[in-house]
């Protein structure tokens, strides 16, 4: 069994702006073949400053390397991100969860099923205490990982895997997400993340810091 390809630590997106106004953190993803990545309204809900999402983006697509050249992987509903978090999200679906994928069923990753992008909120949905990093763009929850197209499928379930084979590929998954992000999340941690994988780039003091759980 392949063990977790090497991730880069999260990529930051670059404040210098393209000549047609985009941040050159978005005009990388757009000039990526397959990426479906759109500019989003800045987004402040509520009023609050402290849920703005820096560099918003709408990410219906990610492209990743298939056994027979680029293939892209859907997200279900696609989500507001900061483009920071689609460069992060692009670079681990490609060089971890898809060689995973391949290694563990022989399958491509096609599909992702998500919430928990941009969401004014408190962590953990609390009334009081630190802004989660939902409100800023920087987090995705990820609940269901789809293989193959639709006539050999197979929906890997975050909450719920089907034999060891299924929970082997979540915990190399997992593994791998701990690597690439600051802060992952999942079954096991505590009773909010019980059905998904949280997955977040929360600036801390180190770069080599990271919360995995």
């Amino acid at each position: 069994m392949p063990a977790p390809a090497a991730v880069p630590a999260p990529a930051k997106a670059d404040s210098a702006a393209s000549p047609a106004g985009q941040s050159s953190c978005l005009s990388a993803l757009a000039a990526i073949p397959g990426n479906r990545v759109t500019p989003s309204a800045p987004a402040s809900q509520n009023g609050d400053p402290a849920c703005r999402v820096s560099e918003p983006v709408r990410v219906e697509a990610l492209a990743i390397r298939g056994p027979d050249g680029a293939t892209a992987v859907s997200f279900e509903p696609p989500p507001l991100l900061s483009c920071a978090m689609a460069r992060t999200l692009a670079d681990w679906l490609d060089r971890s969860v898809q060689p995973l994928a391949r290694g563990h069923f022989e399958r491509d990753l096609v599909s992702l099923r998500v919430g928990g992008g941009h969401e004014c909120r408190r962590r953990n949905r609390a009334t009081a205490g630190p802004v989660s990093e939902h409100a800023t763009g920087q987090a995705l929850d990820i609940f269901a990982f789809k293989l193959g197209n639709a006539k050999d499928g197979l929906q890997v379930v975050v909450e719920k895997p089907k034999g060891l084979a299924e929970n082997r590929f979540l915990d190399a998954v997992r593994q791998a997400a701990c690597g690439a992000f600051m802060t992952t999340l999942g079954p096991g941690s505590d009773a909010a993340h019980a059905n998904h994988l949280h997955v977040d780039i929360q600036e801390r003091r180190s770069r080599a810091s990271r919360f995995c759980q």
